[in-house]
Formats: C-alpha cells, sequence, structure tokens
C-alpha cells in the first residue's frame, strides 16, 4: 500500500482481487476518514452527525470505495443492505438495524478497534422515487429508527429489553444514488453530513489505472480510454475489462466441445489455467464501443413502453378502433339513436358502431365526489391512481398499487378507475392524487369498502 501525489493505492478487501492495486481518490478517503475518526472523538460543545450520507450516480464506486477505506483504516464493518429493510413481518428491520448497530459496538468493545454501521442502497429500502411506491410501516420504522440511533447513539435498545448501561458510539455510513427520495427529518443537518461522489478527471484516471494495473496499458492509454468514454461510470470500465476474458473462454468451449462444458469446468481435478489475454488500446476502444451500443438500445427500444401503452389502448375504445358489441346472452345490445330520437335496427347499428365515452356525471361505478376528486386533480396537474388492501391487510395500512393514470383526460381515467373497482369488489380500494414534481401525494380517499353497496 503506497500513496502518490494524487490518490492512494490500496489493496482490495476482496480475496478474489487481492493482488490488484485500487485507487483512492484523495477527496473520497478524507471525507470518510474524518467523519469517522470525529464521531469517536469528544469534542466539547461540538454536535457531530452520526450519519454519512455518500450518494450520487449508480456504479461510480461507492461502495467499493469505502471497503477501501475500512481496509487502509483497519476498520470492522457490520453491513444491511438495503433489500434487508423491508419484511412481511412490520418492526423487523428496525430491530435488525438496532440489533446490528450493538454488535458494531460491541466490536469497538473486545477489539480495541474502530468500527462502522454499513448500509448500502439506503434509498432503494426506505425511499420513495414515484408516487406509487409502497409507504409501508416498516419503511416508517426504519426512518424513525435511524432517527432515534441518530439523536441517542449510545442509548440504543432493543425490543422487549431496557439497558441503561451506555454503548459505544459508532458512526453510520450510508450510501445511495438518490437522497432526495428518503424522509426528509432523516437527511437533515445534524443528523446526516451528505457527501455527492463525482469522480473528476483525475479520479477516473486513478481508479481505471488501478483496474487495469496488472495489464501494463500505460498512462497514455489510460488517458485516452477515459477520455473515449468520459459519460461512463466507473464500474463501465471494470465490466470492459472482464469482456476481453470472453474470448478466451469462448476458444475453451470450442476446444473441449459445447457438450463437455459442464463436466469440464465443474468436475476438473484441477483449476482451468487460462493464459493472460493481450491488452491493446484498440481492442479495449472496440470492445468499449459496443458495450455502448448495447447501452443506447436498452435506453431507445424501450419495449415496456409500448406494450403498456398498447394494453391501455386495448383497454379504453375509440373511434379508430370501436369496441365489438359483447354476444354473451347476458349482456344487452342497445341500438344507436337516430337524430329524430328513435332507435335504428339492429343491422344498421353493427354497421354504424358507436364508440362510447365515459360520462362522468353518471357514471355507474365512481359517486360523484370521486368524479370531482378525479377532475380537480387533473386540473391542477396532478396524476390520479387507485390502491387496493383486503380486510386483512387493511389494519396494517399495507396498500397495494393497482393502476396510475398518466392520462389528463377525465374520461379516460374515470374509465381507467372503474376498471380496478371491478377487479377488487371484494376489498377496500382508495383514490391517490399524486403531485408528480414533488414525488408527494396531495389525496388519500377511500372510495370503497368490503361489502358496502
Amino acid at each position: 500500500m503506497v500513496s502518490s501525489h494524487n490518490g492512494v493505492i490500496a489493496r482490495s478487501p476482496h480475496s478474489e482481487y487481492f493482488s490488484m492495486a485500487y485507487y483512492i481518490s484523495p477527496r473520497f478517503l478524507d471525507k470518510l476518514a474524518v467523519h469517522i475518526t470525529k464521531n469517536y472523538l469528544n469534542l466539547d460543545g461540538v454536535r457531530v452527525p452520526l450519519i454519512l450520507g455518500i450518494h450520487g450516480r449508480k456504479g461510480e464506486g461507492k461502495t467499493f470505495h469505502c471497503e477501501l477505506v475500512y481496509e487502509r483504516m483497519g476498520i470492522e464493518v457490520v453491513n444491511i443492505s438495503g433489500g434487508e429493510l423491508e419484511s412481511p413481518d412490520a418492526g423487523d428491520p428496525a430491530r435488525l438495524i438496532r440489533l446490528r448497530y450493538r454488535e458494531a459496538a460491541e466490536l469497538v468493545r473486545v477489539r480495541g478497534v474502530m468500527a462502522v454501521l454499513m448500509i448500502n442502497d439506503l434509498d432503494a429500502g426506505a425511499g420513495r422515487f414515484d408516487a406509487m411506491t409502497q409507504y409501508t410501516v416498516n419503511t416508517q420504522l426504519v426512518n424513525n429508527t435511524l432517527m432515534n440511533i441518530a439523536d441517542n447513539p449510545t442509548n440504543v435498545q432493543l425490543p422487549g429489553s431496557y439497558d441503561d448501561k451506555p454503548i459505544q458510539r459508532v458512526p453510520i455510513i450510508v450510501t445511495g444514488n438518490d437522497f432526495a427520495t428518503l424522509y426528509e427529518p432523516l437527511v437533515r443537518d445534524g443528523r446526516m453530513e451528505k457527501f455527492y461522489w463525482q469522480p473528476d478527471r483525475s479520479d477516473r484516471i486513478g481508479i481505471v489505472g488501478g483496474i487495469f494495473a496488472p495489464d501494463n496499458l500505460g498512462q497514455g492509454a489510460i488517458e485516452q480510454l477515459v477520455d473515449t468514454f468520459p459519460q461512463q461510470a466507473i464500474d463501465f470500465y471494470g465490466a470492459l475489462r472482464a469482456r476481453i476474458y470472453d474470448e478466451q473462454v469462448r476458444d475453451f468451449i470450442h476446444s473441449v466441445g459445447i457438450s463437455s462444458v459442464s463436466s469440464k469446468v465443474v468436475n476438473s481435478d484441477k483449476p482451468l489455467q487460462f493464459a493472460k489475454p493481450t491488452f491493446t488500446l484498440s481492442h479495449l476502444l472496440d470492445v468499449g464501443q459496443q458495450m455502448v451500443s448495447e447501452q443506447r438500445y436498452l435506453q431507445e427500444m424501450r419495449l415496456a413502453d409500448q406494450y403498456n401503452r398498447a394494453l391501455r389502448e386495448r383497454s379504453l375504445p375509440t373511434h379508430s378502433q370501436p369496441a365489438s358489441p359483447p354476444t354473451q346472452p347476458f349482456y344487452r345490445a342497445y341500438d344507436a339513436p337516430t337524430s329524430n330520437g328513435n332507435s335504428q335496427s339492429s343491422q344498421s347499428s353493427e354497421s354504424q358502431p358507436v364508440s362510447f365515452r365515459v360520462n362522468p356525471q353518471s357514471s355507474s361505478k365512481l359517486s360523484t365526489e370521486t368524479v370531482n376528486h378525479v377532475q380537480s386533480l387533473l386540473n391542477q396537474g396532478y396524476r390520479v391512481g387507485l390502491e387496493h388492501v383486503d380486510q386483512r391487510r387493511f389494519r396494517t395500512n399495507a396498500w397495494k398499487s393497482c393502476s396510475t393514470v398518466h392520462a389528463q383526460d377525465s374520461n379516460e381515467a374515470i374509465a381507467t378507475l372503474e376498471q380496478c373497482l371491478v377487479h377488487y369488489p371484494d376489498e377496500y380500494v382508495r383514490l391517490i392524487g399524486i403531485d408528480p414534481k414533488n414525488k408527494q401525494r396531495v389525496l388519500e380517499h377511500i372510495i370503497q369498502r368490503p361489502h358496502q353497496t
């Protein structure tokens, strides 16, 4: 482990990469080291935030950089994943946070070294990315637990027990992409110190140089590689290096035969050895362009949007594609009225099909009050949607989304909402109004209750 004028080279904490040298950004190292050390010092009259929130674009190495810093400073780490912050049982994630925090405090006492509680992807587990993200009891408890620990870091109790002996204060490091999705009182100054991680060119050159350090590309080639893909995240270059080995794996498959790959790889008496591929700048640039093309296809195709749009178009009759009259005997076929008020014959009605529109004033499913709510929300630029829940989960407030209406036409919105009522006749259904700009709800109104007409 050596230091240089523009960064720190550290050994990766991952055993499979231990032989590789990695660059640590001086900015990142300074921020993390100061925050951790400051939390272990007794500074008179200074209120130190317990939580450090590291946020930024995906794939920029936030978590991996933290691990490198922990390895360099000799810090013990207790980890929590964002996926552990939700559970079918209310209260489990909050209890887990308290338990892991106390484990970290015990590590400090037993081993006599610094420790941190690391929560990866906090926004994925406790954030609200859009207006339809479920806000469960566990989400509330997780936010409240983290705020309580930040305010009382030496008095963290487990449910059902109480120990009046103070425990060691342990800093909490959280990572995520967009902390604007988190509960605002949690991220306020005093509880969480924020650090936006966006590596600059010198950081990127140092990090990419560490990734390709065993390949002897040279400083000039590293700089050109970084300048060729300036918009790519750091993990792009790691994936690029791994892609170079595809050719050797392909040659191996052809040499042993596709039918023998399983037995050769899984039941091999000795580990397979592959010669190190030749890394050249031109080859890396060619493979990198292929990867960029795949990214572009992913962004441009958006097949899910096309599929969902087709479903929405099929669900609502239009003039260009009129709905066919049902053939079941229990449906009544209505004749289209003529200009003089008389009904035309069924033959004339079939030859000139009529596209029916929903009249919000005479809706058979939605009440007048609900229709007025829908029209008012749409007129103010809000979105509308529905949520449903059965009688058992209604007591825990565990609502599920039914549909969201992105259109601004009230007739189309009401038709879509009525379909949800038809699908869930025996459940609670509530109308929600969504402010798309602030990603907040402006209305929650129950419009259907079980066993009520």
